[in-house]
C-alpha cells in the first residue's frame, strides 16, 4: 500500500502541475537538495475569494558532491488559471551550510529562480542572497535580499504595483527576504512550522505562514496561507505543497 500511495503522489506531481528552489513556505531557503537526490514538488495556490489559481510541479536535484559547497538546479512547469503559455521555468542555487568552516558561522545561499526565456512573458529572473542561522531550540532565522527583472516593454513590466495610472504605477523590483522556521519535537518530531516574508508591492511581495507534516523522512505536506502586500493586485491564497525526495 505504501508503494501504491507513493506512485499515486508521484503521478500527480507530473500531471497536475512556481519555479522554485528549496523553499520555506514561499521564499527560497538556505537548504539544499543532497547530491543526486531528486526532489519532486507540487505546489497549489487557491484564492480564498475571487478567481485565479496557480499550480506548479517541478524537479530539483543536488549537483555537487561536496560537503562544504553545495548546489542544486531545478526545472518547473507553471499553470496559472489554466493558461499554459511558456510554462517552463528554471532555478539554481549555490552556497554553504551552517558551521561548516567555523563555529557559529551562518549558512549562505545565492541563487536565481523563475528564470524564463520568453522576453516580457516569463523572464522574471529573480536573483537573491540569503544568510541563515539556527539558534538552538529557538529555531532558525534567515535574512536576505532579492532583485527581479522588470521587463523591457512598458506594457509588460513584472515588478510593479497594481495602480493603473501611469503617474502612480511604480517599479518595485528590489526587496528583502526574511523567514523563521522550527521543528517542534515537544509536540511531535514530524511537525515543522514556518513564517516568511518577501517585501515589494508586486506579484511576489507577501507574508506567508504555515506548517509541514512529515509522513516519512522523504514525504511531507505543507499547508500555508499567503497575504499579499498589494491586495488590489492579489487576494490571499491558501496553499498546499506536496514534497517527495526520491531517497
Amino acid at each position: 500500500m505504501k508503494k501504491i500511495n507513493f506512485f499515486i503522489i508521484l503521478f500527480l506531481s507530473f500531471c497536475i502541475v512556481k519555479a522554485t528552489p528549496s523553499t520555506c513556505i514561499f521564499i527560497p531557503s538556505v537548504d539544499f537538495q543532497p547530491f543526486l537526490n531528486p526532489h519532486f514538488g507540487l505546489d497549489c495556490y487557491f484564492n480564498t475569494y475571487g478567481v485565479g489559481n496557480l499550480t506548479n510541479a517541478g524537479i530539483t536535484i543536488g549537483v555537487l558532491p561536496f560537503e562544504k559547497l553545495q548546489m542544486e538546479v531545478g526545472i518547473d512547469y507553471r499553470d496559472i488559471n489554466g493558461i499554459h503559455d511558456y510554462p517552463f521555468l528554471f532555478n539554481a542555487k549555490i552556497g554553504i551550510p551552517e558551521d561548516i568552516f567555523i563555529n557559529y558561522q551562518p549558512a549562505f545561499a545565492f541563487g536565481i529562480y523563475d528564470v524564463g526565456f520568453k522576453t516580457n512573458i516569463n523572464s522574471y529572473n529573480i536573483g537573491y542572497g540569503l544568510l541563515g542561522k539556527t539558534f538552538g531550540k529557538f529555531g532558525r532565522i534567515s535574512l536576505g535580499a532579492y532583485k527581479g527583472a522588470i521587463g523591457v516593454d512598458p506594457k509588460y513590466l513584472f515588478f510593479v504595483n497594481s495602480d493603473t495610472s501611469s503617474f502612480n504605477r511604480k517599479i518595485s523590483d528590489i526587496g528583502f527576504l526574511a523567514s523563521y522556521d522550527r521543528y517542534f519535537p515537544e509536540l511531535n518530531n514530524k511537525l515543522w512550522i514556518c513564517i516568511d516574508f518577501m517585501s515589494g508591492y508586486n506579484s511576489y511581495g507577501s507574508l506567508n505562514f504555515g506548517f509541514a507534516w512529515f509522513f516519512t523522512q522523504t514525504v511531507s505536506v505543507i499547508l500555508g496561507y499567503d497575504i499579499y502586500l498589494d491586495n488590489k493586485l492579489l487576494k490571499p491564497t491558501f496553499n498546499v505543497q506536496f514534497d517527495i525526495n526520491m531517497f
